[in-house]
């Protein structure tokens, strides 16, 4: 059998009202304790006054400094030459002379001082080149006519232009053949042995004058 109370003796109604109190109250206490204050009543020492003199401040003056005296300036050393001696050449003049109306001056006339050709110098460039008899035309005929192509060349296919070079003397007579540039197989020898028994030239002239000249002259190989 269930205990019967009264309404107003059940106290879980009321539960949640004495929970808000005591959660107040204790907040309440918590914030005491941190707000409360505690004095020291121990008396403070009077440490009494204090003699120090206190010294003024002066206010010392910026000294100025001069600025340092510029270097002295070394003057240049004039040095007095003397004036340079005019020489004066005193020059007698004779005016006392008779000049007549027939006296002839003569023109002076200046020629060029004689030019000495040396009988055995090599004029690469003269005023008359040597020629050969009948022209350069006829130096080729004379090449067609005598020049044998070597056998090597020939075998070996070789062709091309053996350039010589050689002196034509005051008489015309060719000496000094040499070989300028070859192109080998026997056709330099064969060019060398040409140009040397060559006739004679008509000779090269340098003021009028026979001279000897140096001659550069191409001899042509080709297969034909």
């Amino acid at each position: 059998m269930e205990a019967k109370k009264t309404p107003q003796a059940d106290l879980s109604k009321k539960s949640s009202m004495f929970l808000n109190l005591g959660l107040l109250v204790s907040v309440g206490i918590v914030l005491f304790a941190f707000e409360y204050k505690s004095y020291d009543d121990r008396n403070l020492k009077d440490l009494g006054q204090l003699d120090v003199e206190i010294e003024e401040l002066l206010d010392i003056p910026i000294t100025e400094q001069p600025p340092p005296p510029p270097p002295p300036v070394e003057q240049p050393v004039i040095q007095e030459i003397p004036d340079e001696v005019e020489i004066e050449e005193k020059i007698e003049v004779n005016f006392d002379v008779d000049v007549k109306e027939e006296t002839v001056i003569r023109e002076v006339v200046i020629a060029d001082a004689p030019v000495v050709e040396k009988a055995d110098e090599i004029f690469d460039v003269v005023e008359n080149a040597p020629e050969f008899p009948g022209g350069m035309e006829a130096w080729y005929q004379y090449l067609s006519k005598n020049l044998k192509y070597p056998t090597q060349a020939r075998r070996m296919g070789i062709e091309g232009t053996v350039y010589v070079v050689f002196v034509v003397n005051t008489d015309g007579s060719i000496q000094d053949v040499e070989l300028l540039r070859g192109i080998g197989g026997g056709c330099d020898e064969e060019a060398i042995r040409v140009v040397s028994a060559a006739p004679k030239w008509t000779p090269g002239k340098q003021r009028g004058r026979p001279v000897r000249v140096r001659m550069r002259l191409p001899v042509r190989f080709k297969l034909g």
